[in-house]
């Protein structure tokens, strides 16, 4: 099917996604909210300085320029494809609807992992934060069951609702970011300012080459920017601009951040500090720079980094369950959406259990929140999400090539090439380097990695399947209807 072809209006076209709810903004702000700057930052990056060292911020610097390359190839494809299937329309058009299907399968188990792992990271922030602040302690699973009912709230109440309120905390999170290292800076750091992170010995080492899986997960959720095509005012400008916009942010914000972190400690002390506060670098950091009152402030807005972090994973994954009901593989009453607000309720309401199960056995099993809940079920997400990107990468390749008239520009195909060895480059890298997202055995991390291509594999066959038994339905994968159906 070409991009031009598209299907009638379905007999209940009134059922659908709320319609010109977001523009550019709203769209960004979802997207930059599913990586939570704050949390990627705050939780994560002190690993990222420990590996990596100074070179550290070069590692969000060339993950971002990578990603900006998928972005272009990406969103050259998009400028054509009046569809609103993410990932799963893409790869269907050019690559077929069994990898299609199996594509989109993929997506959801590994938009789940990412979502429901990070209810982990949000109960030990949470204990955290109501310990410090008020003495009180509160049981992990108390503080993630409450955080996914306030989840389901705003996921029901729509899009737009959604969206505002990620807006506000999304700029709430990165002011106190950037108001820690202008603090750093105005001080002129621990022994003056240095740009040595930026030079070639520093930036291009063995270890910067070891945090891109790091870096990458910092990133995860921009992709997703196209599955709001339905509802966003103006997408065939507004999707574009969002990715840019959320890719070139999260890029040169996290390097900038990172590097001011270097400059508080010093070159030579930074990765020994690193080591010794772990997780508590960042409020130590902001503590000594600006003061007690911002360490109070971060513990709360790393708390709504990652409430923000989960609203949008949740949005995401209610979509593509959306689009995969109203294209018949997945139950009927998937694809309804709300009378009221228009928001693919029905999804979010099936996710929502998911993710209570999910923390209800973990609490029982005994689980640490942080390394089995977070690390562990969050390690095949990003390996999957990266895996498709690079898949996308060759639809866009191969869609490109059979439509000449789509190609705007000479350097679009190469670029899709370089795009597509790139990201499968870093699946290897994470692959390879996988202990330093889990810190598990080996055997663990085997389990880890072989999640995704299972789930791709079962998604094969589940699309061979219905190609057999179910032709009426195979005919349907791809969710290709048209933006003003």
């Amino acid at each position: 099917m070409s991009d031009l072809e598209t299907r009638p209006p379905a007999a209940d076209a009134g059922n659908g996604l709320k319609r010109n709810a977001i523009g550019t903004g709203g769209i960004a702000f979802l997207v930059i909210s599913a990586a939570a700057p704050l949390t990627v930052m705050a939780g994560v990056a002190p690993v990222a300085l420990g590996v990596g060292g100074i070179g550290a911020p070069m590692g969000y610097v060339i993950a971002g320029a990578v990603l900006l390359v998928f972005a272009i190839s990406f969103m050259a494809m998009t400028k054509h494809v009046k569809a609103a299937g993410g990932f799963y329309t893409y790869i269907t058009l050019a690559m077929g609807k069994t990898v299609g299907l199996a594509s989109a399968i993929l997506a959801i188990v590994s938009y789940n992992c990412l979502q429901i792992g990070v209810y982990g990271l949000f109960a030990v922030q949470t204990q955290a934060m109501l310990h410090t602040l008020f003495g009180l302690d509160v049981p992990w699973p108390v503080v993630a069951l409450v955080a996914i009912a306030a989840v389901w709230f705003l996921g029901y109440r729509g899009i737009d609702v959604g969206a505002k309120v990620l807006g506000v905390l999304l700029i709430a999170e990165t002011a106190i970011l950037a108001v820690m290292g202008v603090g750093i800076l105005a001080r002129g750091g621990a022994q003056g300012i240095s740009f040595s992170s930026f030079s070639p010995e520093h930036a291009f080492t063995p270890g910067v080459l070891a945090i891109l899986a790091i870096c990458f997960a910092a990133f995860m959720g921009f992709e997703s920017t196209v599955l709001y095509r339905r509802e966003a005012r103006n997408p065939d400008k507004s999707v574009p601009r969002a990715t840019y916009i959320a890719v070139g942010f999260m890029s040169v914000f996290y390097a900038f951040i990172v590097w001011t972190v270097i400059q508080a400690y010093g070159d030579g002390n930074v990765v020994e500090a690193a080591g010794e506060l772990a997780d508590g670098m960042f409020f130590a950091t902001i503590n000594q720079y600006v003061g007690p009152w911002a360490e109070v402030v971060m513990y709360v807005l790393i708390v709504t980094s990652v409430y923000a972090s989960q609203l949008a994973f949740h949005n995401a994954i209610n979509r593509y369950v959306y689009m995969l009901a109203k294209d018949g593989v997945l139950p009927a009453f998937l694809g309804k959406t709300h009378p009221k607000y228009k928001s693919p309720h029905r999804a979010g309401q099936i996710q929502t259990v998911l993710a209570a199960v999910v923390i209800i056995i973990c609490a029982i099993a005994g689980a640490d929140p942080y390394k089995q809940l977070l690390i562990w079920v969050n390690t095949p997400g990003i390996f999957g999400i990266v895996a498709l990107q690079g898949l996308v990468s060759v639809a866009a390749f191969i869609y490109l090539r059979r439509n000449p008239a789509a190609v705007t520009n000479r350097l679009i195909i190469p670029l899709t090439i370089a795009s597509a060895v790139l990201l499968f480059g870093v699946v290897a890298l994470i692959a390879i380097n996988i202990e330093l997202l889990t810190f598990a055995d080996a055997l663990t991390n085997t389990i880890l990695l072989l999640v995704a291509p299972l789930v791709f594999l079962a998604g094969l066959l589940i699309a061979r399947g219905l190609r057999t038994n179910r032709p009426d339905v195979f005919s349907r994968i791809g969710s290709f209807e048209s933006h003003d159906s």
